[in-house]
């Protein structure tokens, strides 16, 4: 026998459009059309609130800051860099107006170093008569210029040099000043002193010592025992004349002024040595004939051989000098020879002796 079928767990209902009248009531949850159960569909979940997406940089912006952070770093680094190149420059301003101060130092001491060196030259030309050439010491003169010169980027060094050549004009004056007043007086009274002031203008002064000793010291030419007076060539302007000479029975003026004029040859040839050098080869190279030639030749009336009467019937053969009169040839070499002599004005250069 044939089992029913089993009973269907509800109708379809008529729809709302059945037609009916009658609305249709929903198919139970569980079951689909034909009885079978049938999953209730799932509820659907109130839905989560919607989460904010995380929020990322725009580029744009990361970029801008960038190179906002490289401007503001190269704008510091500018700064600092202008600041250095400023305090750079300042410093290198101080440098240069420190150098030219001392460039302004240099050039003032280079004229003042000149007006020095004008005054001394201009203080020579006094002595142009004067017969001792080497009274102006013109080496000295030259070697000053030739220093300065040196010395020529060195402002304390040109002031010290400017000094020396003050105090060199200073001497040259106080020289002149002393040979004014030395030619102006006779200090000892004696006709030696007499006619070297006239000779040398002042220039030589002369005493009267212990000649025959002091001028005998280191000479090896013998017997002294007549020598009257004497020059030192490391002081030719200082003549001695022996005091035991002077004071002999037979002494007189003529032949003191005689024995002061053969002195002062001497002093000329000391004090001129390149002219004495040519006129001594008349005269064998014999300083002391060629000093008796200058009597000769200068001093009017004199002789090597005089007779000197002391009274009535007393006198005393008397020779001066060296025995050898000079010719008219030599006498004309010393013309010649003094013609040359005394202090020839030089100009002063700052190129090496």
């Amino acid at each position: 026998m044939t089992d029913p079928a089993p009973p269907r767990y509800g109708v379809r209902l008529p729809s709302a459009e059945s037609g009916d009248g009658h609305p249709t009531a929903p198919e139970p949850a569980g079951r689909d059309a034909v009885g079978e159960h049938v999953a209730a569909p799932e509820t659907p979940e109130a839905p989560e609130a919607p989460v904010a997406p995380p929020r990322r940089r725009r580029w744009g912006s990361i970029v801008a800051i960038s190179l906002l952070g490289v401007a503001l770093a190269g704008a510091v680094a500018g700064c600092v860099w202008f600041f250095l190149q400023l305090e750079a420059a300042q410093d290198r301003i101080s440098e240069q107006e420190q150098e030219l101060e001392q460039q302004r130092e240099l050039i003032d001491e280079k004229e003042t170093f000149g007006e020095a060196m004008n005054a001394l030259l201009e203080s020579t030309a006094r002595f142009d008569s004067t017969l001792t050439a080497s009274v102006v010491p013109w080496d000295d003169y030259r070697r000053l210029a030739v220093q300065a010169w040196a010395h020529r980027w060195d402002a304390d060094a040109v002031a010290s040099d400017t000094r020396a050549v003050e105090q060199a004009a200073a001497d040259l004056d106080a020289r002149w000043n002393e040979a004014q007043k030395e030619a102006g007086s006779n200090a000892s009274g004696s006709g030696y002193e007499a006619v070297i002031d006239r000779l040398s203008g002042g220039f030589v002064s002369s005493v009267i010592d212990d000649a025959k000793t002091l001028c005998a010291d280191g000479d090896d030419d013998g017997d002294h025992g007549d020598l009257l007076a004497c020059v030192f060539h490391d002081d030719p302007y200082l003549v001695h004349f022996d005091a035991a000479a002077n004071a002999v029975p037979y002494m007189n003026d003529e032949l003191r002024t005689g024995i002061a004029y053969h002195e002062f040859a001497h002093v000329l040839q000391i004090t001129n040595p390149s002219a004495t050098r040519d006129a001594l080869e008349a005269f064998d190279g014999d300083d002391e004939v060629m000093a008796d030639c200058y009597a000769l030749t200068f001093l009017d009336g004199w002789k090597l051989d005089h007779r000197i009467w002391t009274s009535d019937y007393e006198y005393w053969d008397v020779n001066i000098g060296y025995g050898t009169a000079c010719t008219g040839a030599q006498q004309q070499v010393i013309r010649d020879w003094h013609a040359k002599l005394g202090v020839e004005l030089q100009a002063v250069s700052s190129k090496a002796l």
